[in-house]
């Protein structure tokens, strides 16, 4: 007897594309149809730079989406704040708690209705959430007194709150976090462990890879330059800035060495960072390429890649630099550290030591051998356990075997 599907709504509140994208993605293309019946939930119809939307790229893996226009703040809702404010002003955690119950009152709530009027009308028997708690708190109140099983793919370090915690342990079936190291963000913070399972994240071994010599033409590049790079957006966890303090300091001991550096993608800090790198005098060597669709194919023209964020999950690029046997320079905070074992998969630093920073970008520059066996070691690391194919049937082991601990409609 063939069992029944289960047919499970996809929810993500994300406003732009990002790793938790591509990875939702690399997902819905493998599971299997014949157990799982799946819609996605947007608020946002966002797409790639110049390219598709998502509504677009779920259609051509035949799976519906359903758009729910994210909500806008209204009027009495900005002038309450501004005043709340106001007289709170001598505490910083009254203004936070204030804020934050009215966010609850005209945002949270309401999103949460509708996501419970479309559960109810849609028959769903799971609500997978694409983000982390903070940024999905209205489908933990949606799924209250409904017999639907409520699973969150924790893509990125947590924050949480100790009422946030407390939610979450009063209505997740299921969390499943995307490293070990978020698994233990999340138990730290008083998630109960029975909760919380690990499915790392992962990627397509056996992708065809990009030709190196083409993409540097195309990118006007010697074959004789030392090309740094970083993929990612252009926001302040990013850290960039570190990255372009160290690189000032390896240009000031290396004044000859021919070198670039490729920063591949778009955001808010963008403009930052170009004042920053002509005040440190090395806005020559930068390259800003903005958002791009194929950030895998200018990945190849890297010989260093460079990830100084303040916070990951388990950053899909470092396995994708990794696979192209592109040495990695990591900060040493939850997710990257993961993957990098230092000085045989990669380097660490800590985070915002950009002096350490430099003195790693000096030696992973002149030193042939280290990088031959760095991405020799990265390479077969990513190999023997980050292969696409374990972490879809890890969540599929999850989606399948989940039951809600809410049995009846009130």
């Amino acid at each position: 007897m063939t069992p029944q599907k289960r047919k499970i709504l996809l929810f993500d509140s994300g406003k732009e594309w990002g790793g938790g994208t591509n990875s939702m993605l690399e997902l819905l293309k493998r599971i299997d149809r014949q157990r799982f019946d799946i819609t996605c939930c947007f608020y946002h119809n966002y797409a790639r730079a110049g390219g598709e939307s998502i509504e677009q790229v779920l259609h051509s893996l035949g799976i519906p989406m359903v758009l729910l226009p994210a909500r806008h703040q209204p009027g009495w809702a900005k002038l309450t704040k501004e005043v709340g404010r106001s007289l709170l002003f001598f505490s910083r955690d009254a203004r936070k708690s204030f804020t934050r119950k009215m966010d609850n009152l005209w945002r949270i709530q309401p999103d949460a209705r509708r996501l419970r009027q479309l559960l109810q009308d849609g028959g769903y028997d799971i609500l997978y959430m694409n983000n982390q708690p903070g940024s999905n708190e209205e489908g933990y109140h949606a799924v209250s007194g409904l017999p639907v099983a409520l699973v969150q793919h924790c893509r990125i370090e947590p924050v949480l709150s100790p009422s946030l915690v407390e939610l979450v342990n009063a209505q997740i079936d299921k969390i499943i976090a995307v490293s070990r190291g978020v698994e233990k963000v999340l138990l730290n913070n008083g998630v109960k462990r029975q909760y919380c399972v690990t499915v790392n994240n992962a990627i397509d071994i056996h992708q065809p890879l990009p030709d190196r010599e083409s993409m540097r033409k195309t990118l006007d590049i010697s074959p004789d330059t030392f090309v740094f790079g970083s993929i990612g957006s252009l926001i302040a966890r990013k850290s960039n800035h570190h990255t372009l303090d160290a690189l000032a300091q390896f240009s000031q001991r290396h004044p000859n060495t021919d070198w670039k550096m490729i920063l591949i993608g778009e955001g808010p800090e963008r403009a930052a960072l170009v004042s920053q790198a002509k005040a440190l005098g090395i806005a020559e060597h930068l390259i800003f390429t903005g958002f791009r669709n194929n950030p895998f194919e200018y990945l190849a023209t890297f010989d260093a890649f460079i990830l100084a964020s303040s916070s990951e999950g388990l950053p899909r690029v470092v396995l994708e630099a990794m696979l192209l046997g592109i040495p990695v320079i990591g900060s040493d905070v939850t997710g990257t550290a993961e993957l990098i074992d230092h000085q045989r998969t990669g380097l660490l630093f800590q985070w915002s030591d950009s002096q350490t920073l430099a003195q790693h970008l000096s030696q992973i520059s002149k030193d042939a051998e280290l990088r031959q066996q760095l991405a020799e070691n990265a390479r077969q690391h990513v190999h023997d356990h980050y292969a696409i194919e374990h972490y879809v049937a890890g969540v599929e082991h999850e989606l399948a075997s989940i039951s809600s601990r809410r049995t009846d409609y009130v």
